[in-house]
């Protein structure tokens, strides 16, 4: 598998994904479903294939710099009490 390539078009990178089906684009609502292609996590944060840094806290750094804001639901946070190991019938 290669690595993501980029071009620039009139000052805009446009990205060339290798992956199948091909990640999507940094501007798609399901943009954090792409690839990761550097891990960072004793930094709190991945590059994805996209061009997207995505941070543990759910906030994304888009290619062309706009920050979005961490947007898990604070409902998502929460811990689950744990059954000990043990599986209940």
């Amino acid at each position: 598998m290669g690595m993501t390539t980029w071009a620039h078009d009139q000052g805009e990178a446009i990205m060339n994904c290798p992956h199948q089906p091909p990640c999507p684009p940094a501007t798609a609502p399901d943009r954090e479903a792409a690839h990761v292609v550097s891990s960072h996590p004793e930094q709190g944060w991945s590059l994805l294939c996209n061009g997207l840094v995505l941070f543990e806290d759910t906030g994304d750094l888009l290619p062309d710099g706009q920050v979005v804001t961490p947007h898990r639901d604070r409902l998502d946070l929460e811990l689950v009490p744990s059954s000990g190991g043990r599986i209940r019938p």
